[in-house]
């Protein structure tokens, strides 16, 4: 069923690809023990060192499709969104510090003097440290004249911007769940696919092919995820193909929330007070656990995603609101928020490209000219896009956005700085939006990842956006009834 040179995205997907043929077809629950078997049918084994534990992994991404924690425990950290494959994470087996070629095996011995643990011996050519008795101190790694001890850091520890991530005893990857922002950087890093999130696909299928109203919300972060002749409306024809009832562009949601977000902001700048965006819900995450003093700085407007569903459920309350788009924290959002008539559920772009395939939809060209959002609410999910739209608000409110100062941040390095200053009182600007991913939700660990240059995206994206029509926030706002739901947490 796999082909010998499948990489760890390729077996992800096609894991949720066959996940999602067996909910489409009802069977899953009945078939889903079976399914693993026939992927990796054995005896040889295909990219591990046996079929057992190749099983026992796709095992573990089933149960993280059903959107439960991969295995059965109920250890610490289990009911977070991003969970540690376990049979997969004991294939890095990477020690800490490690002696390099530098090693002069000098008769000196630093290194072997400055550890207390009596984790270094010395060989035939150089040093060696014993992973299983070294403490990971650092202090041979100091002593060593030669600098011949490597500081070797696990790809996915290095790359999570919250300091989230340890190993246990066993060497195995820890999340801790009371600092984890949830942006799913360390999914993609990690070489062995040992990282996963939590699915609502087997549930969302589930509920279509029961026959209730489920919506999709597609993000504006999608537009050109898929060439420059797939638009928008490409992507609603593709959805009511897979059994949702209706799709609608969360660009809409951008429009509301930059409306609800400019009156905050005015509201705050004569109160004298400092707000920071609250739409990118990784942001959010990261002012709760690393600067909670801060808190009350976070806006109230709630994310376009949530204004999109909430929309939707004040036209009809029984209808089930899908988000579609390129964020993992998305998925830890609508966990926190559950109810008040926002997002019922969430996928990323790889399982709704999942669900493409299992039933066999491919998305077509179509025109371009049936847009729900301005272009500002369509750039929401461009670095700097906030702020564009929010201003363009505050203009058709009658305030001069030039006379309130702005960071933008793009990135978890820029997001930490622009909140210490705060913190430390000597942020200059009246604003914060905050993007946890660089350059946006377009730079997002979930977007549609087919080998393409990310230039050549954006050039597409470029392309489409450029044939949206001129029509202003409050123009595009003046066709709902605004007063049927909150805009606020």
């Amino acid at each position: 069923m796999l082909s010998n040179d499948a990489t760890i995205l390729n077996i992800k997907h096609e894991i949720l690809y066959e996940v999602a043929k067996l909910a489409y077809a009802g069977k899953f629950d009945e078939e889903k023990d079976e399914l693993v078997y026939r992927m990796f049918p054995g005896p040889k084994a295909k990219f591990r060192c046996c079929v057992y534990k190749e099983r026992e992994i796709v095992r573990q991404r089933i149960r993280l499709a059903e959107g439960k924690c991969p295995t059965e425990s109920d250890k610490p950290g289990s009911h977070n969104v991003i969970q540690v494959i376990e049979a997969a994470c004991a294939d890095c087996s990477l020690s800490h510090y490690i002696v390099t070629d530098n090693c002069r095996k000098c008769m000196m011995k630093a290194c072997q003097q400055a550890c207390k643990f009596g984790a270094v011996s010395m060989t035939r050519d150089r040093a060696y440290i014993d992973p299983d008795k070294c403490k990971e101190c650092g202090m041979c790694a100091k002593a060593c004249p030669y600098n011949a001890i490597a500081d070797l850091i696990r790809p996915c520890k290095k790359i999570c911007p919250a300091n989230a991530i340890t190993m246990d005893d066993n060497g195995f990857c820890v999340i801790d769940e009371d600092k984890c922002i949830h942006c799913g950087q360390c999914i993609h890093a990690c070489p062995f696919g040992a990282i996963g999130s939590k699915s609502d696909i087997v549930d969302i299928i589930k509920n279509i092919i029961s026959g209730k109203k489920v919506i999709a919300m597609v993000a504006p972060a999608v537009e050109g995820q898929f060439g420059d002749s797939i638009t928008m409306s490409s992507i609603r024809t593709a959805c009511k193909k897979l059994g949702f009832a209706d799709m609608y562009e969360v660009g809409l949601g951008g429009d509301l929330t930059a409306n609800a977000e400019a009156a905050e902001w005015l509201e705050a700048a004569r109160e004298g007070k400092k707000l920071t965006t609250s739409c990118c819900p990784a942001f959010v995450s990261l002012i709760k656990t690393q600067y909670p003093e801060l808190t009350e700085h976070i806006s109230t407007t709630i994310s376009p995603m949530f204004g999109v569903s909430r929309l939707i459920k004040s036209q009809d309350p029984e209808a089930i609101t899908v988000f579609i788009g390129p964020c993992i924290a998305k998925k830890s959002e609508k966990e926190e928020y559950k109810g008040q008539g926002n997002a019922d559920y969430v996928l990323t772009i790889g399982e709704f490209r999942a669900m493409l395939r299992a039933k066999a939809v491919t998305l077509e060209p179509e025109d371009n000219s049936d847009q729900q959002a301005s272009i500002y609410g369509k750039r929401f999910g461009n670095g700097g896009g906030v702020t564009a739209a929010v201003e363009q608000c505050m203009r058709e409110a009658g305030a001069n956005p030039e006379d309130f100062n702005i960071e933008k941040c793009s990135g978890a390095i820029e997001c930490k700085k622009a909140l210490t200053l705060l913190k430390a009182g000597k942020l200059s600007a009246d604003f914060i939006e905050g993007m946890i991913c660089e350059g946006g939700c377009v730079g997002g660990p979930s977007r549609h990842r087919s080998g393409k240059n990310p230039a050549l995206v954006a050039k597409d994206r470029d392309k489409l956006l450029s044939e949206a029509d001129n029509r202003n926030v409050s123009e595009n706002l003046s066709n709902y009834d605004l007063s049927a739901f909150s805009m606020h947490k």
